[in-house]
């Protein structure tokens, strides 16, 4: 029971910091959401900036699961490992967009020099399982030699582009400002073949015959 009454207040404190954002969500709005007293969420939590880390630490540990489950599995070829991992990037970047750009805004401002700090130990280690993706593929001559830190910048860097702002999406699609391009499966399909074919690009070594 006080597993579910945990997640049902992440729940709702991602539907709160992608409305409000963090700095507009008080523990108070959370509370009362949730249909939880005070004590409880500090309770579970502690804080504001502690449950923000717990939402983030859930988000790259589902990522981690994914990326290593990728990297361990031998029938793939470098590239394909790649493929599979930018779909699950997009895939999970669009089923929560503005709790998404939450999390960019913190970054990008930068006010709380601890959750920054924590936020980006978070993401570390999904960093470097992709970009031992690139280097063994450069390794085993399939790959350009590029740089792979800045080739996974890239990746994600476009993907964040891209959810930062709705009224962008809309104009390259030529849809109506009510429209929702998160939710459109043509511009998922647009996204991934858009990515897929920059990385094939920048990565594969073609053979001139």
């Amino acid at each position: 029971m006080s597993v579910d009454k945990k997640e049902h207040i992440m729940h709702v404190a991602i539907e709160l910091f992608a409305e409000k954002g963090f700095e507009g969500t008080s523990i108070r709005d959370l509370a009362q959401k949730a249909d939880v007293n005070i004590a409880m969420v500090n309770y579970y939590f502690g804080s504001k900036e502690k449950l923000f880390e717990q939402l983030l630490a859930d988000k790259a540990q589902f990522m981690r699961a994914k990326i290593e489950a990728v990297e361990s599995n031998e029938s793939l070829t470098e590239i394909e490992k790649l493929d599979h991992i930018i779909d699950g990037y997009v895939t999970r970047f669009l089923t929560q967009p503005e709790f998404h750009r939450v999390f960019l805004q913190e970054l990008l401002v930068n006010q709380r020099a601890n959750l920054h700090q924590t936020v980006l130990s978070l993401f570390e280690k999904n960093t470097r399982d992709v970009v031992s993706i690139i280097e063994k593929g450069i390794k085993k001559k399939q790959f350009k030699k590029v740089d792979p830190q800045l080739t996974f910048i890239s990746i994600v860097g476009t993907i964040n582009q891209v959810m930062m702002s709705k009224e962008m999406c809309n104009t390259l699609m030529h849809a109506s400002a009510n429209h929702n391009p998160y939710q459109d499966p043509k511009f998922k399909k647009r996204i991934l073949e858009h990515i897929k074919q920059m990385v094939h690009a920048h990565l594969i070594i073609t053979t001139v015959s």
